[in-house]
């Protein structure tokens, strides 16, 4: 039950993912993340700090083992040539696993963290935004996509697991990123109470077939799909969703920048007014209707990513954070008192 809403974002200095300028030969930006905070901080100043909860926590063992297999996470991600394929790299294939663990899966594995504080921040309060996250492709056994662990996978396992989910709750995951979310297809093939939305471009990676059919609201779209025919597809699926949904007790929204028209690899068309005006029904339209929401990040794979994730999340600060800055602003005599 959602007391009072009251926006929260999620964020680590440890999100970054930086290895030496390796990094620089994919195209995913690894510092997004600060960036993002960065413009944040300088829009909002000193108020920002309200909004902002830090941590520098990486999901445990036992946490990733409630998704992934045991041999998993002790014998496919501890080969570097097994992580230079699945995070396509292949340079990382001739480093130490150490190195790599160090620097590139610590971050990921602190960004699973951040899901599963956000998805229990949004049961309480309602909007919850993980400055990072949105491991779409990563399933049970399998790394793929420059992704190594689910973390939406995790965090709704957590929940479940400590009793803050039944499993006659409904759950709804909406991927807005640019390629079809395949992992998390994979790893909720079988459990029905978690329902998906997934508009993609059906023309790029990963195209997998089998997890297509576990697709609840399948909305494959046609490269360069433009601002209008993105958002009329959008606005005519997401409230069937929620028509045909048994009152969710939360939504993880995937909101990949990838769908950027300068994006090398989305391959759509969608303009920086469109990304916002995207971000901004959907939540405003899940919030509408008292469902707590954790928006994750995702892809995205232009310099410009970080702006685009920095002017939605300002969006949502300044739309469902005002009252409860106010309310912060005038209790803090009293804490001082």
């Amino acid at each position: 039950m959602i007391s009072q809403l009251r926006p929260k974002i999620i964020y680590s200095s440890d999100y970054d993912i930086k290895f030496f300028g390796l990094e620089k030969l994919h195209p995913f930006d690894g510092s997004k993340y600060s960036k993002a905070l960065h413009k944040l901080r300088q829009k909002h100043g000193a108020d920002l700090k309200s909004f902002i909860f830090e941590h520098k926590q990486e999901a445990s063992f036992e946490d990733l083992m409630l998704v992934h297999s045991r041999d998993y996470l002790l014998k496919q991600l501890a080969d570097p040539r097994y992580l230079a394929s699945a995070l396509e790299l292949l340079p990382l294939a001739l480093l130490p696993y150490r190195i790599v663990d160090m620097t590139i899966l610590k971050a990921m594995r602190t960004a699973v963290n951040g899901t599963i504080i956000a998805s229990e921040h949004a049961l309480n309060y309602g909007l919850s935004i993980n400055l990072s996250g949105g491991y779409h492709h990563a399933s049970a056994d399998r790394g793929e996509g420059f992704c190594l662990y689910s973390d939406i996978g995790v965090a709704i396992r957590r929940l479940l697991q400590r009793g803050l989910l039944s499993m006659d709750d409904q759950i709804l995951i909406i991927d807005l990123d640019a390629h079809q979310g395949n992992g998390l297809e994979r790893i909720f093939y079988n459990d029905h109470h978690v329902r998906i939305l997934d508009m993609y471009n059906q023309s790029i990676y990963p195209r997998d077939s089998w997890a297509q059919t576990r697709i609840d609201h399948d909305i494959p779209l046609s490269p360069l799909a433009s601002d209008d025919v993105y958002m009329t597809l959008l606005q005519n699926s997401l409230p069937k969703m929620l028509a045909d949904s048994a009152r969710p007790a939360i939504v993880f929204y995937n909101a990949g920048t990838d769908v950027y028209f300068k994006d090398i690899l989305g391959g759509l068309a969608l303009t920086e007014n469109g990304i916002l005006e995207r971000d901004a029904y959907v939540v405003n339209t899940l919030v509408q209707a008292g469902i707590p929401v954790v928006m994750v990040l995702s892809g995205g794979y232009t310099r410009e990513s970080h702006k685009l994730i920095a002017e939605s999340v300002s969006y949502l600060i300044q739309s469902y954070g005002l009252d409860y800055l106010e309310d912060s602003k005038s209790e803090r005599p009293n804490e001082q008192a």
